[in-house]
């Protein structure tokens, strides 16, 4: 249909004609969509203060990096840590997995790159890769390969570098690298080159990536000394211990005992059955990324009862949907969107899922749970982006939001029932 330019000037006249339209109008260009339409009384009705409420520390602070998978599930480490040892403002070097995660990814990526040689550039698996070859982010189970290899060491073993809180240019220059090198394995496949001569080939690739991100994150230690003082203000001290006996150690999380559960209500995933994602990964022979996909009532309760039982949750949602930085407030009213506009924005989830309006866009930390009379009220998020959003770092989402905004959690596998188990 083409736009009538008569009914366009009715639609103008109408439109100043309406006093309340115009009030609208200099509230939303003064202050912007968000401002304007905040519901002050779904922030008040919303504090802070839960029925459990975990033990956490400080928050952390990913900075300008895609690094909340990572933070995540480190600060569920750190947690068990500051209460195992009696430490104080302790965090986990997120900058050392980030490195290993860079490494493998990129040799993920070559792979890949080799196992879809005889396709044509034009081919969505290949322009797919060539898209992204490798970025911050990910899942757990990708976690979960980096940790079982490569092990974990505290933050002042491997502290922050530029590249690090600051991830743009370092991504830059890696993809262009790995593009290059896509073109060059390919064109050897096509000239019939040997077994032999690509695997020299990738090893001179892979020894140019550790060089390249040694001289932006700094080399990650070997073996280390582990020194602290813990709340008591005794001394603790071991010498040269590895990244992976550390973790052993220190950590000591058999990380194959967790399960990544979904809650995607589509019609293409039948709940209670687990999917995978094809060419997502990052360490070639590795742990493969897998979801068991259950409705919201058991997601919310398999964290609920993990919650009570003393240990926080990494879970999985999409962070920008009816949340506000300031105050650390996630509800479905938080906007008044709908009312200002005149105009309906909600598709639902499943459809949300369909039509891409949502996706999972971000990893925190459930630290606690409001339960009243049985029914659960809202939930306390341990967010990764510093104490300067929210309250502290932290974050209140009321439980109607989790319902439609989460998207995954991790859950031990001693709280699944015998179904989910075996699904």
């Amino acid at each position: 249909m083409e736009l009538d330019k008569k009914i366009t000037e009715q639609v103008r006249l109408r439109y100043l004609e309406n006093i309340n339209y115009k009030m609208r109008e200099n509230a939303v260009t003064t202050n912007g969509i968000r401002k304007a339409t905040n519901n002050r009384q779904r922030v008040l009705a919303n504090p802070p203060i839960f029925s459990v409420d975990l033990e956490t520390g400080d928050v952390a602070n990913q900075k300008a990096t895609g690094r909340c998978w990572m933070f995540a599930a480190l600060n569920t480490f750190r947690h068990k840590l500051i209460h195992t040892y009696k430490l104080k403002d302790f965090e986990l070097s997120q900058a050392y997995t980030f490195f290993w995660d860079k490494y493998e990814k990129s040799n993920w990526f070559l792979e890949s790159i080799l196992k879809t040689s005889d396709l044509d550039l034009t081919d969505r698996k290949v322009a797919f890769l060539l898209n992204t070859p490798q970025q911050d982010g990910g899942q757990w189970d990708m976690l979960v390969s980096i940790f079982e290899k490569y092990g974990v060491v505290p933050k002042s073993v491997y502290p922050e570098t530029v590249s690090s809180e600051n991830s743009r240019g370092l991504n830059h220059y890696l993809n262009k690298y790995l593009r290059r090198q896509a073109h060059v394995l390919r064109e050897m496949v096509a000239n019939n080159a040997s077994e032999e001569s690509i695997l020299e080939a990738r090893n001179g690739m892979m020894e140019d990536i550790y060089r390249m991100l040694s001289i932006t994150l700094g080399t990650p230690p070997d073996r280390f000394d582990f020194e602290y003082r813990d709340s008591e203000k005794e001394y603790h001290r071991e010498s040269g211990i590895s990244p992976t006996e550390f973790y052993e150690k220190y950590v000591g999380l058999n990380l194959r005992d967790y399960v990544s559960i979904i809650n995607s209500p589509t019609k293409d995933k039948p709940y209670g059955k687990t999917y995978t994602v094809e060419l997502l990964g990052n360490v070639v022979g590795g742990h493969v990324v897998k979801y068991l996909n259950l409705p919201m009532e058991e997601v919310k309760a398999l964290a609920h009862h993990q919650l009570e039982n003393g240990e926080s949750v990494w879970f999985g949602c999409d962070v920008g949907q009816m949340s506000d930085r300031e105050t650390g407030v996630m509800d479905l009213g938080l906007y008044e969107v709908n009312e200002v506009f005149e105009m309906e924005f909600n598709l639902g989830k499943e459809k949300r899922l369909d039509y891409g309006e949502s996706m999972m866009t971000h990893a925190m930390v459930l630290t606690g749970v409001d339960v009243v009379d049985g029914v659960i009220k809202r939930w306390k998020v341990e967010n990764s982006w510093g104490d300067k959003v929210g309250k502290k770092g932290f974050f209140t989402a009321t439980d109607r939001w989790m319902d439609e905004y989460t998207y995954q959690v991790v859950i031990h596998k001693d709280y699944l029932t015998k179904a989910q188990l075996d699904a």
